[in-house]
């Protein structure tokens, strides 16, 4: 007697493809499903409302689209500012912050936050005082244990030129490098950085 079999003439088990089971593809979009996806990316990420948007295109692209009128996004991406699931002037603001911390400059925090979608005066309070931005050239130099925070004074031609490019890529302005890379010494930037601090407090 023949041993039986199930599923399908090749012996495999439905579903399966080469011995591997294969996904069900998830459903269409409809309205409900697009406010889930937005409230469950929200609740995930800190976001903004242009990086919630594309995330929703994206998702919509991947599966498509239910229903018969187009899909309304940024009726979605409204509906969770008005929440304030979704805050563009706390996200910049954080963005900003975060990057400076990091040593990063005004180009770069511009650059980063209109990638994100936001708006130009958000990302113009986010670039930081002239304070903020001095300690950010700082701290960039300590990250990178550039001058004033390495042994000694770089005076080859090649490596200044290499560390001017750093800095410039780290979205810097060339007068805050030329004047790190010039001090005298660390105390002379640490006075230099704070020149405006007391501007700020009256």
């Amino acid at each position: 007697m023949s041993p039986r079999t199930t599923g399908t003439s090749s012996g495999q088990a439905p579903g399966r493809v080469g011995g591997k089971r294969q996904r069900t593809p998830p459903p269409p979009l409809d309205s409900a499903a697009l406010d889930a996806l937005a409230l469950t990316y929200v609740a995930r990420f800190a976001t903004s409302s242009g990086r919630l948007a594309d995330y929703l295109r994206r998702k919509l692209r991947e599966r498509g689209w239910a229903e018969g009128s187009p899909p309304d996004v940024a009726a979605v991406v409204a509906r969770m500012a008005e929440r304030r699931y979704v805050d563009d002037a706390a996200y910049a603001a954080a963005k900003g912050d975060g990057l400076r911390r990091r040593g990063y400059g005004a180009r770069r925090i511009d650059e980063t936050l209109n990638h994100d979608g936001i708006a130009e005066p958000l990302r113009a309070a986010a670039r930081g005082s002239e304070t903020e931005r001095r300690h950010a050239v700082l701290a960039f130099a300590r990250r990178k244990r550039f001058w004033p925070y390495s042994a000694e004074r770089c005076l080859d031609p090649a490596m200044r030129r290499k560390h001017l490019a750093a800095y410039l890529r780290a979205g810097h302005g060339l007068d805050h490098v030329r004047r790190v890379m010039d001090a005298r010494d660390l105390s002379d930037l640490e006075e230099w950085a704070d020149e405006y601090a007391e501007d700020a407090l009256e």
